[in-house]
């Protein structure tokens, strides 16, 4: 088997970098290791900059994100009992759009096989040479060898692409807390994201339909799902939420909940020979600052301006670039996410001393547009062509 590039990961930076080359001209093959049900049904966060929706329109599958991604205008800070709305789009002139990302893998994946695209559910990755291209993989019952121009490791944290990078340095991050996320059927208590900052612990109240509401409680790292049933989860949500007007928080059924770790997570370099990596493979920022997505969106864009520039001129200039040009706007993506969960977070081991740090700079924050409106800029993404080489 033959293609010219072989993209490992039918996730959204796989699928969406094999939707960008088709659009054109080149070939590709997605390898995914699950089903396509367990691919179209994985939770995951949906806060898309402006930057990643326009290159998602371009890509030709922004017609239900049009139709049912809710734009953002704006966030809150929550601390002390009051709320403080940062005005993204006045500060910034840009906006953000829920859309969860399991439907932006649904809008993938049809527009894939509706254009005649090669996508192999249940065929896992084994092996991967980056100097001869190719990927050794499992399906069917059988061993097959996939070859290639190029490979993009899009595969994840525990994917086989990062292991065939030699000499590759890590920098990692853990942090002493943990996210319980919920989805609910019951209607957002709230038009804008909230993040909370409270003596209990973070809370974020999220959105993922008009219908559906997804909210986060900061736990231990090793805390036991079973033991936070409904009505606790409910009751420290609306503990810290609460505020001296009385805003109320609406509680309904809890249909999914997990407890997500946190942790950054960094490794450069992202080529080596004929492999790029993207996406997780690469890179994990902790979910405050809503950048993984996105950077996995923009880490696919620049590769595959790459490849455009490659098989149209034989160049591989954007394509010796494609590391240094990522790592510049992901270590950006990176200090903002830890940022903001520094900012927001409870740390078990702070003393008063550094509470009232963390309140004073909460404080400032929202008292000073300077202040807000860095913020802004880095929430609704730096624009991709500030970042290059």
């Amino acid at each position: 088997m033959r293609t010219q590039v072989a993209i490992i990961g039918g996730g959204p930076a796989g699928l969406l970098l094999s939707q960008l080359l088709y659009r054109q001209g080149i070939e590709s093959v997605v390898l995914e290791s699950r089903d396509r049900a367990y691919v179209e049904q994985r939770q995951r966060a949906g806060m898309l900059e402006q930057g990643t929706t326009d290159v998602l329109r371009e890509a030709g599958v922004g017609e239900r994100l049009d139709r049912e991604g809710l734009v953002h205008h704006g966030l809150e800070l929550r601390f002390g009992g009051a709320g403080h709305r940062i005005p993204l789009t006045d500060l910034t002139g840009r906006t953000v759009t829920v859309y969860a990302q399991t439907e932006i893998v649904k809008d993938l994946v049809a527009r894939r096989l509706a254009d005649g695209g090669d996508i192999r559910f249940e065929a896992e990755a084994v092996a991967v040479d980056p100097s001869a291209p190719s990927v050794t993989f499992r399906h069917g019952g059988g061993t097959h060898t996939l070859e290639c121009d190029f490979v993009a490791g899009c595969d994840g944290f525990h994917g086989v692409a990062r292991r065939a990078v030699p000499d590759v340095r890590t920098f990692t991050r853990e942090y002493p807390f943990a996210w319980l996320g919920i989805l609910a059927d019951v209607p957002p208590s709230t038009e804008e994201l909230i993040y909370a900052n409270h003596d209990r612990g973070f809370a974020l109240h999220s959105l993922r339909s008009p219908k559906v509401s997804r909210l986060y409680l900061q736990v231990a790292p090793d805390e036991d799902l079973a033991a936070w049933p409904d009505q606790r989860i409910w009751d420290e949500l609306a503990a810290r939420f609460a505020t001296d007007d009385g805003w109320e928080l609406t509680p309904g059924p809890i249909t999914d909940r997990a407890i997500t770790p946190m942790r950054s997570f960094v490794a450069e370099p992202m080529r080596h020979d004929r492999l790029f990596l993207a996406g997780d493979a690469a890179h994990i920022v902790p979910p405050t600052g809503a950048k993984g997505l996105n950077l996995a969106v923009a880490d696919v864009t620049v590769l595959a301006a790459a490849l455009t520039e490659y098989y149209a001129t034989g160049s591989e200039t954007l394509l010796d670039s494609y590391s240094q040009q990522c790592l510049r706007r992901i270590w950006r993506a990176e200090h903002f996410s830890y940022w903001m969960t520094t900012l927001l977070h409870v740390d078990p081991a702070a003393d008063d001393f550094d509470r009232r740090l963390q309140r004073s700079h909460l404080d400032y924050v929202v008292s000073s547009k300077a202040a807000s409106a860095s913020l802004a800029e880095n929430y609704v993404g730096l624009p991709l062509d500030g970042f290059t080489a």
